[in-house]
């Protein structure tokens, strides 16, 4: 279905981006990467408090393969 999209502010674009407007078919993925972080490692803004007493991130990964890419 078509929209009428307002004003648009693109900050940044890198390699591994997608910018889509409009309608789309799919979208294919030319990379993919794996991030294994432990609790409140990607928390961001002004005055935040974590504790963690104790804290571990188990990282077993059987398939191997979570997305293809497909060239």
């Amino acid at each position: 279905m078509p929209a009428i999209v307002g004003a648009i502010k693109v900050i940044s674009v890198s390699n591994s981006s997608v910018f889509h407007i409009g309608d789309v078919y799919s979208i294919l993925p030319q990379s993919t990467a794996k991030t294994y972080a432990g609790g409140g490692s990607f928390n961001t803004g002004n005055g935040i408090r974590i504790h963690l007493d104790k804290s571990s991130t188990i990282v077993n990964d059987i398939d191997k393969i979570d997305q293809p890419v497909v060239r």
